[in-house]
């Protein structure tokens, strides 16, 4: 049974501009709610007695590690199933389990059910991805890009302000009420989701889906550059992830005094957050000024400059400025290729498409720690190298395919 819904530009569609501002400030509310807490995790298991700093480590790795990789497994599953049913249903289903889960969080009592529950979270999760897909679909066809980066903007700016909040959370009710107020944003993203967006009407012609083919990851690598989509996706996001885990022990080895690194840490991540989020903004305008391929190789080498720049370990100003600088040019690259994905996979595919490319994405969501760890236990600036030859390998990449 095929679900054919009605597009931005036909008679009697829903305000795109009305769905656009709803999924943007839902995204919004759900990524500030996630990081109210995730960044404190390592807190909240000392909290339930692991007492050991090793087994910390890996009780957090895995349950941060889990959820991205459950959802990158599920992501194109639910994607199919919002072209059967709408996305609007999967969108609101995915945030509240967020609030079931984010609630549940608060009362747990063993470690191993913190596991346990993230590793459910990555069954319903994905929210993110079907946002973007209702975004590119409410607009019309020369908004695309705008509508895009609205979304992409609330997912870099909610968690720049998340840590913050969650922090002063914590300090003063304790961590147990930050996951409940997690779950009450989510309530209220949910809220907003179910009252502020007006999907197309659908429609269901048996006759029409028994003729129309499945779309499959065989029949997207058919569209012209997709493969390339899907690596270049992987490979922004092992880069932009890859910061997390050294970043801290790297400023230390590079002389910032110690009761400095938490708040120059927090500096660097923000500014990159929100260097990001400009740029996601931006691209819209770009794109009218530079053909996509053109634009991606210059915010790759743009991003390449800023780790170059980090792999020198200069003071904490110059710091600050390579990360606005790293920030920017992965805002800019990600939002063109997501864009140009949109624009030339055909309207009845898009979701799933956007599925395999967020596939793409949490799969160095969740790899993207384990490496630069790995990489980090050998030399703190071989993390920064290895993201500068990534960032000139995508560069060199779709130069080539262009």
């Amino acid at each position: 049974m095929a679900v054919i819904s009605a597009s931005a530009s036909e008679p009697g569609a829903p305000d795109w501009r009305r769905n656009l501002g709803a999924v943007t400030v839902a995204t919004f509310i759900g990524f500030t709610g996630f990081t109210l807490v995730m960044p404190f995790l390592p807190l909240y298991f000392e909290q339930l007695g692991v007492s050991d700093v090793g087994s910390i480590a890996v009780w957090s790795g895995v349950s941060l590690g889990i959820t991205p990789a459950v959802t990158a497994v599920m992501a194109p599953v639910w994607a199919r199933v919002g072209e059967r049913y709408g996305h609007k249903l999967m969108v609101a289903r995915s945030l509240f389990s967020f609030v079931v889960i984010m609630a549940a969080m608060a009362f747990v009592t063993a470690p191993w059910q913190v596991f346990a529950l993230r590793a459910v979270q990555g069954l319903f999760a994905g929210y993110g991805m079907l946002a973007l897909t209702m975004a590119a679909q409410s607009a019309p066809a020369p908004q695309m890009a705008s509508a895009i980066g609205w979304v992409q903007t609330a997912q870099r700016l909610g968690p720049a302000l998340g840590p913050v909040v969650g922090g002063s959370l914590a300090q003063a009710f304790g961590l147990r009420m930050a996951f409940v107020a997690a779950a009450v944003l989510f309530f209220g993203a949910f809220a907003l989701v179910m009252v502020g967006y007006r999907e197309a009407r659908v429609h269901r012609h048996d006759a029409l889906a028994a003729a129309v083919p499945r779309v499959t990851l065989r029949s997207l690598l058919v569209v012209p550059h997709f493969g390339l989509f899907l690596v270049v996706v992987f490979s922004l996001q092992m880069v932009d992830r890859s910061f997390g885990p050294v970043l801290p022990l790297y400023l230390r080895e590079i002389g910032t005094p110690l009761s400095k690194v938490p708040v120059v840490a927090g500096l660097v991540f923000t500014v990159a957050a929100g260097s990001a989020a400009v740029g996601n903004y931006l691209c819209a305008a770009l794109l009218r000024h530079a053909g996509p391929a053109r634009l991606v190789m210059g915010a790759s080498a743009l991003a390449t400059v800023g780790a170059v720049v980090f792999s020198v370990g200069p003071g904490a100003g110059a710091l600050l400025a390579a990360a606005g600088i790293f920030g920017l040019g992965i805002g800019v690259a990600f939002t063109t290729i997501y864009t140009v994905a949109g624009q030339r996979v055909p309207e009845r595919s898009r979701g799933v498409a956007f599925g395999y490319l967020t596939t793409a994405s949490l799969s160095g969501l969740a790899l993207s720690p384990v490496v630069s760890g790995l990489l980090g236990s050998v030399s703190m600036r071989s993390v920064f190298v290895a993201d500068a030859l990534g960032l000139a390998a995508v560069a060199w990449a779709v130069r080539r395919m262009r």
